[in-house]
């Protein structure tokens, strides 16, 4: 029998090298969505630092000076995310794609200036597989780049929101020339009007997905959009030149039976006859969206009879009757989700009886249903028992106790909005049944304390947001209690909670996937309890210590050593000087910090700071200081893709 042949390695040789490259790209692929253990992984030996930048496919800088290093090492990029690079120029695109010319597939250059057609056009000849390009807020474009994205002819997916010098002349050679688009967003491209809209419809034959919002069009280019054989999304949001007049019998002679969610909010001009036109094209819609709209009346309601496969009705900021809400209960439909944030004329008796009708109901906003009481709520919890979302901030009249209700039958809540109300204690003790919890709003609740906290934490293990704003009866011993509970915190708002001391930071720290942390107004804070949070909160990506008068330049040291992620923070009215200010520059992910009324900030110190910070893309800064600046250092930062926002604001004590 013979012997197996065993892998001998030399004495001094890493182990981990005999390896395939194979079973590393299985441990990589098991690492997906833990950035900093496969960062660790990576550098623990040479070769799993290499096979590492032959696996990843995603890259998303902080600035296109890294791309050269990065193109070196990532040679198979199939997705790069420049939406964090404030300037993108020319050159970097086009060294993009000649470094990935078969592999790239995906671009995002929505939050990125500086670059052209020509740098565009270098990426539309070369990745001939690219399938998706995000240009939104390139608000310099002009038709001689959409030409040159033309050339990117297997796209599928294109956003230009806000590329307002875009006109139908370029708009008709992306038609033309990306005929596989299956996407296309024209969001606030005003730039653009019937004519382009109408190429676009006639020429991709594929699009499922067309968003006009705000747009200068009319009825004239409907006709070809509603004749798209696959359209299933459709956004007409503030098309304001659509109304009955305009619209006449031969739009509708097409029926669109794929259209899934169609979007008129906005439209006041469009009435229950046009709408019933509208839906008897479209008898497929699962998702409408009438918000700002026409009122809410029976003949609305009637309207939507033949939609016979509707699950979303909203309606937010629409007047109602209550003759109209309980036409939308008789519909012989099942709703999943139902918003009427900011109607007025939303009652007890309407509502009450729109959700015994629809018992399905899976998300619910009331926001500001200012009228409606504890019967309501009542009716909600018995009929709605399957909810997952629901959203009642300031409902004013709902007394304390009916609260209670909603934990006792609302079991299936992932999201809870209570903002401004008069729960207290015993409803949150009821509310922490709802063990699914992941998102819970409780901020301006006078009546809770930390009685009712010490409930969700020990009950609500999967919450991941909390709200407390200007929840006064909070103290450190509730806010460690939800530490304590709550390991997978991500986003914690306690503003203006004036009993908050260090202590509370101590427990916070302790939520290693902390990401967001809103302390504004916690007078007795400290820099000690912010290092806390820096040293431990590593993930922390937002920040606001704005009047946290006793935090200074300690607190900022440790926030520059360790919060290696932050990217926002605000510091105003803090004690911070030119030092802390200046010591965040070794932030290489910093990108917004807003500084108004630091006493001891001079502008030498500012300037200093704008200089080192290269990565920022916005700063709020006191009009004062506008003088106070060199006009060169200001022209630089901007050209540097960063945008001033000068604020003149009292101060405030």
């Amino acid at each position: 029998m013979k012997k197996q042949k065993r892998l001998e390695t030399p004495q001094h040789a890493n182990p981990f090298e005999v390896l395939s490259e194979e079973l590393v790209f299985t441990i990589l692929d098991l690492l997906e969505g833990y950035p900093q253990a496969k960062k660790s992984f990576s550098l623990s030996c040479k070769w799993f630092h290499f096979v590492e930048g032959k696996h990843r496919r995603v890259l998303r800088p902080l600035r296109a000076e890294h791309l050269p290093a990065m193109a070196a090492r990532y040679p198979y990029v199939s997705e790069l995310d420049l939406s964090l690079c404030p300037r993108v120029a020319d050159g970097s695109l086009s060294l993009v794609a000649r470094a990935y010319q078969e592999t790239l597939q995906r671009v995002d250059l929505s939050r990125s200036r500086f670059f052209t057609g020509n740098g565009l056009l270098s990426l539309a000849v070369s990745c001939r597989n690219l399938v998706e390009l995000d240009l939104s807020n390139a608000t310099e474009l002009r038709d001689a780049a959409a030409a040159a994205v033309a050339r990117a002819v297997n796209l599928r997916k294109l956003w230009l929101n806000r590329c307002k010098l875009i006109t139908d002349m370029g708009i008709g050679c992306i038609a033309v020339g990306c005929r596989k688009l299956r996407l296309i967003c024209l969001k606030w491209c005003v730039g653009v009007g019937d004519l382009g809209v109408d190429l676009v419809a006639i020429k991709c034959k594929e699009l499922r997905t067309l968003d006009l919002s705000y747009l200068p069009i009319t009825e004239k280019c409907l006709s070809s959009i509603f004749k798209l054989q696959h359209l299933e999304d459709l956004v007409l949001e503030g098309c304001f030149g659509i109304d009955d007049d305009s619209l006449k019998n031969d739009v509708f002679k097409q029926e669109c039976k794929t259209l899934k969610k169609l979007d008129i909010s906005g439209c006041q001009n469009i009435s229950h006859t046009c709408l019933s036109k509208l839906t008897s094209i479209s008898g497929c819609v699962e998702r409408l969206i009438l918000a700002d709209g026409s009122p809410v009346t029976i003949s609305l309601a009637d309207s939507l009879n033949k939609l016979s496969m509707l699950q979303a009705i909203i309606l937010d900021g629409c007047p109602v009757t209550s003759d109209g809400l309980r036409a939308i209960g008789n519909l012989c439909i099942s709703l999943r989700e139902l918003s009427l944030s900011k109607c007025l004329g939303v009652t007890d008796e309407a509502l009450s009886f729109l959700v015994s009708k629809h018992k399905d109901l899976r998300k619910l906003d009331i926001t500001c249903c200012r009228k409606i009481t504890d019967v309501s709520i009542a009716s909600i919890a018995n009929s709605c028992i399957s909810l997952t979302s629901l959203k009642m901030e300031s409902c004013t009249l709902v007394s304390p106790e009916a609260f209670i209700l909603i934990g006792q039958k609302c079991h299936y809540l992932e999201e809870l909005d209570l903002t401004d109300n008069e729960i207290d204690d015993e409803g949150l003790k009821s509310i922490s049944r709802c063990s699914r919890l992941s998102s819970l709003k409780v901020g301006i609740c006078l009546n809770i304390t930390d009685r009712g906290l010490v409930h969700v934490g020990m009950c609500c293990s999967k919450l991941k947001e909390l709200d407390l704003y200007r929840s006064t009866g909070v103290t450190d011993l509730g806010i460690s209690a939800i530490a304590s509970g709550c390991p997978d915190l991500e986003m914690m708002n306690t503003s203006y909670c004036t009993s908050i001391t260090d202590r509370a930071l101590f427990s916070l720290s302790k939520c290693a996937n902390l990401k967001t942390l809103e302390i504004r107004g916690c007078l007795l804070v400290t820099s000690i309890g912010l290092a806390s949070i820096a040293m431990n909160c590593k993930q922390l990506v937002r920040l606001d210590i704005k009047k946290c008068y006793n935090i200074d330049d300690t607190g900022m040291i440790p926030l520059a050593h360790f919060s290696q992620n932050l990217r926002q923070i605000n510091l105003s009215y803090s004690s911070v000087t030119d030092v802390g200010l200046l010591s965040l520059a070794s932030i290489s992910c910093l990108q917004s910090f807003t500084v108004l009324h630091l006493q001891g900030l001079a502008p030498g110190g500012l300037a200093a700071a704008l200089l080192a910070c290269g990565g920022l893309t916005k700063v709020k800064l006191h009009l004062s200081l506008r003088s106070l600046l060199p006009e060169l250092l200001i022209r630089h930062v901007e050209a540097r893709g960063c945008v001033f926002e000068w604020r003149d604001k009292v101060c405030q004590v």
